[in-house]
């Protein structure tokens, strides 16, 4: 079962797939509670845009990619504050510009040798030394950055009017949340796929929703079940040869439903004791 670890594109796509398997969830509780689950569609098609940016260019996509993100992020939060009644028009304006630049560039790119499914779809058989370094680097920012942050993303998640009134500097946390959250769907769009990254992001975090207990408790299950999700996802993929991020997706998407249906089951049963015990 294991002798598939001695490759060496096996070990580095598990390596960045359980990097990425804490990185999405862990920004994803936050981004949900915030009402912003879109946002991950709206910054991966512009980082589809900025890979074939990079083709065209010559240079490092991953390293497009991550621009092409973080300029629209700001481009995002600069619209929010424009539509403060209709904040979700920012997502969409932002989501149609990435659509549009990505299909205009890979239009240009069409004669360039890309490996446009990997990064549509992911890949495990195409996560390079350099995607790995660039995942493990970032990626230990990022979660230090939530653990510093902790409170003040907690506070502006629940209630950012009272955040602000009780001093937290709300517009740079933003600034810079946003900023992570365009490195994260960079970073994760090598295992799971530009068109599926936001469902890693969304998914974990509403299974866990259904269960935990409180705020922490949501945060540790949801990186539980992207784990899970993850690791299994890759070796499904390479032994029936299935697109990983597909593969990695519907585990979650699975996960979701056996929660769902034994809270249900658990729920009907307390229902049939309470009602059997009067």
């Amino acid at each position: 079962m294991f002798e598939i670890l001695q490759y060496g594109f096996m070990q580095r796509a598990l390596a960045a797939g359980m990097i990425v398997g804490v990185l999405c969830p862990l920004i994803g509780i936050f981004i949900v509670l915030r009402r912003m689950s879109l946002i991950g569609d709206s910054l991966s098609h512009v980082a589809l845009a900025g890979v074939a940016a990079g083709v065209l260019t010559n240079t490092y996509p991953m390293g497009m990619a991550l621009v092409f993100s973080i300029v629209a992020a700001f481009g995002i939060e600069k619209l929010r504050k424009k539509y403060l009644e209709y904040a979700e028009l920012a997502i969409a304006i932002i989501l149609s510009a990435g659509l549009g630049t990505a299909v205009v560039l890979i239009g240009l790119a069409k004669n360039t040798n890309i490996d446009l499914m990997g990064y549509l779809f992911g890949s495990i058989t195409t996560v390079l030394k350099e995607d790995l370094w660039l995942i493990a680097v970032l990626g230990s920012i990022i979660i230090l950055s939530v653990k510093m942050l902790y409170k003040e993303l907690f506070y502006i998640a629940f209630d950012e009017e009272a955040a602000r009134l009780s001093g937290i500097p709300v517009r740079t946390i933003n600034l810079f949340f946003i900023i992570i959250i365009a490195t994260t769907i960079t970073l994760s769009m090598r295992i799971v796929g530009i068109l599926l990254v936001s469902s890693l992001i969304v998914i974990p975090v509403a299974t866990s929703l259904h269960i935990a207990k409180s705020f922490r408790h949501a945060m540790v299950l949801s990186i539980i079940f992207a784990q899970i999700s993850v690791v299994v996802g890759i070796f499904i993929s390479y032994w029936l040869e299935l697109a990983p991020g597909g593969t990695i997706v519907l585990l979650s998407v699975f996960i979701l439903l056996l929660v769902v249906i034994g809270k249900s089951i658990v729920k009907n049963l307390t229902n049939l004791k309470m009602q059997s015990g009067k």
